[in-house]
C-alpha cells in the first residue's frame, strides 16, 4: 500500500457497506479531496446504491453511479441471481462461496482506474480485505498489486491503490471506524446484507442476520466490543 497524500485527491469505490464506508472516512481524514464511485451491476441488495448516496451526500462528497449490465448477463452469482441459496457454494467454482461475482473487482477496480483518468485523480482508495472474505481471490493484495501495475502500464498512469483494512479482522474494522470518527455512519446508514433487508435494526447495523454477510458482520461487532 502506497503512502497518502495528505493534500491530493482520492476515488473511493463505494458500495455504501461497512467497509468502503470506513474507508471513505479513512479517505476524508487525509485527502483533501474526495470522490466516491457506486457500481449498479443488477445486485439484488440493490438498497446499498440508496445507501451509498445518503452516506456520500452525509459526508459530502460526490457520488457517482455507474451502471454495468453485463454481470447480470452472465448471472452468475446469488448475488444477482434470486433463485440461488446465498450462503451455498458457487455453481461453478465450489472452493467459493455462492456471493463470488466472477471478475467483478477487476471490472470495478479498471473502471474506477478510468474515472480517476478523467477526473485527474491519481489515488483509489478500495475496501478490499484478505482476512475475512472466505477467500476471494479478488480481495487479495498480491491481486490488487498485479492490477495496479497493469491498468497503470496500459494506460501511462501513475495511480495509486490503497486498501486500509487488507490485514484487518471485522472486529478491527469496526475500531478504525471509531478512530476515524465514521462508527455512528456506519451502523446507522452502511448497508451489507445480502438479502437486502434494511428495516431490520441490529445493535451492529441493519441486515437479515442470516446470511453470510451479516453473520461476518456481527462477528466482528461481538469482536469489537470484546477489545475497546
Amino acid at each position: 500500500m502506497s503512502t497518502v497524500d495528505k493534500n491530493g485527491s482520492a476515488l473511493i469505490v463505494f458500495s455504501g457497506g461497512q467497509d468502503s464506508t470506513t474507508c471513505l472516512g479513512w479517505a476524508k481524514n487525509r485527502f483533501e479531496d474526495v470522490e466516491t464511485l457506486t457500481f449498479d451491476y443488477g445486485q439484488k441488495h440493490r438498497v446499498e446504491i440508496y445507501q451509498a448516496k445518503k452516506i456520500a451526500d452525509a459526508m459530502n462528497v460526490n457520488n457517482f453511479v455507474l451502471n454495468i449490465n453485463a454481470f447480470s448477463q452472465l448471472n452468475d452469482s446469488a448475488l444477482i441471481d434470486g433463485s440461488l441459496d446465498i450462503s451455498s457454494s458457487h455453481r461453478t467454482k465450489p472452493n467459493l462461496p455462492a456471493s463470488f461475482v466472477p471478475n467483478r473487482n477487476a471490472i470495478f477496480f479498471t473502471l474506477a482506474h478510468a474515472y480517476a483518468q478523467k477526473l485527474g485523480i491519481n489515488n483509489i482508495i478500495v475496501g478490499i480485505n484478505q482476512t475475512d472474505y472466505s477467500g476471494y481471490p479478488d480481495c487479495r493484495q498480491n491481486f490488487i498489486e498485479a492490477l495496479e501495475i497493469s491498468l497503470n502500464l496500459g494506460s501511462e498512469s501513475d495511480i495509486k491503490f490503497h486498501y486500509p483494512l487488507m490485514h484487518l479482522s471485522k472486529g478491527e474494522t469496526f475500531k478504525m471506524s471509531e478512530n476515524e470518527g465514521i462508527l455512528d455512519m456506519v451502523i446507522d446508514e452502511s448497508h451489507t446484507c445480502y438479502n437486502g433487508d434494511h428495516n431490520t435494526k441490529n445493535e451492529w447495523g441493519y441486515g437479515c442476520g442470516e446470511c453470510p454477510a451479516c453473520i461476518l458482520r456481527a462477528k466482528g461487532w461481538e469482536d469489537y466490543k470484546e477489545h475497546v
